[in-house]
């Protein structure tokens, strides 16, 4: 039977192993049919910055295609491409303003905390991946 998990994600793209492990869980939902809310709160914004770009290694002497560096905008535009229809991502529209990460990949939504609180009530489960 499938379930509706809401997820509060803090941290911003590449500061901790948090934010690879919670794409994981919140693609392995996915993937077994449950629904998924995702709220993004402070720095986690930045996850769906429309300008981020991969980038040489210059210590390993690698091009940026040959390092293939992933790119969380791009982890979040998969996970909306593929599961669109039982994902929701919402930035903190306040977290948005005080880092100017405005401009985002299409799907995620702007929001507040009001929704991530309607969120947790509606949700059968839900997630809070801290910053440190």
């Amino acid at each position: 039977m499938a379930k509706t998990i809401t997820f509060a994600l803090m941290d911003p793209p590449y500061e901790t192993a948090a934010t690879t492990t919670a794409f994981r869980i919140i693609d392995s939902a996915l993937r077994k049919g449950h629904k998924v809310n995702v709220f993004a709160y402070e720095g986690a914004v930045n996850l769906t910055m429309a300008g981020q770009s991969p980038h040489p290694n210059p210590v390993k002497g690698t091009s940026a295609e040959e390092e293939e560096h992933p790119n969380t905008k791009d982890w979040v535009s998969s996970l909306l491409k593929n599961h669109g229809d039982r994902l929701e991502w919402i930035n903190c529209g306040l977290c948005v303003d005080e880092r100017g990460a405005a401009d985002t990949v299409e799907g995620p939504k702007r929001g507040s905390p009001k929704e991530f609180a309607e969120w947790v009530k509606a949700s059968d489960n839900t997630v809070v991946i801290p910053a440190k």
